[in-house]
């Protein structure tokens, strides 16, 4: 067995720095693991994507900084151009774009479909690109808003990943959740940020209305 070697003294964190030692931790992926792989959507995929409304987007810049970008609308969003290429629309947001600006440098992304109650994801990695618009962005139109832009993803490679997250997590289970362990997020944003707004001028932009402009840009 190949032994470990702490690459800073004194801090007792013991670095795994090849594929060798990694795998002597983990071992050999199960075949199963290793055969699901796919490179075109399957009917069941396209039917994953048909009743999924949420994702999050991976990339990483060309200088391998990284970011995931959560997004959301209602179930079906992502639109199935053909069996090697989804289209993902992009609504008004907080305009910092990290994840677009890293595909610009970097067209290598990965996604992660959710099901709200299951707890198997679908993943799909592959090249993207941005288009400003195209024919079908007339698919994508949700309380009258046509896309600010959208994702354009060859797939080359897909599969499903298995349930333990979520199992382990309880991620699903409603006696889990307690949103109010922390406090609200006008709250948050007032403490971890320098702003000019008071406390109750955000807890009003961050209040019930806040759900009426998720289209408005």
């Amino acid at each position: 067995m190949t032994e470990l070697v702490e690459t800073t003294s004194g801090n007792g964190l013991v670095e795994i720095t090849s594929e060798v030692e990694l795998r002597e931790l983990l071992g050999a992926p199960m075949p199963r693991a290793v055969t699901k792989e796919r490179v075109r959507l399957h009917e069941v995929d396209r039917e994953w994507l048909a009743n999924s409304p949420f994702c999050l987007v991976a990339t990483s810049g060309a200088d391998g900084s990284c970011d995931v970008s959560p997004k959301g609308d209602p179930a079906g969003f992502t639109l199935v151009l053909d069996d090697t290429t989804i289209a993902v629309p992009e609504r008004p947001g907080n305009r910092r774009a990290d994840g677009y600006l890293n595909i610009l440098a970097n067209p290598h992304v990965g996604l992660v479909y959710f099901i709200p109650g299951r707890g198997e994801t679908l993943r799909i990695n592959g090249r993207a690109r941005l288009v400003s618009d195209a024919p079908f962005f007339d698919q994508m139109v949700v309380k009258g808003h046509r896309p600010v832009l959208a994702l354009v993803v060859e797939i080359e490679q897909i599969f499903f990943h298995c349930a333990k997250a979520f199992l382990r997590s309880a991620l699903w289970k409603p006696e889990t959740w307690h949103p109010d362990v922390l406090p609200s997020h006008a709250q948050l944003v007032k403490r971890v940020q320098e702003i000019p707004e008071t406390l109750e001028e955000l807890e009003r932009y961050y209040g019930p209305q806040y759900a009426t402009r998720l289209y408005q840009g």
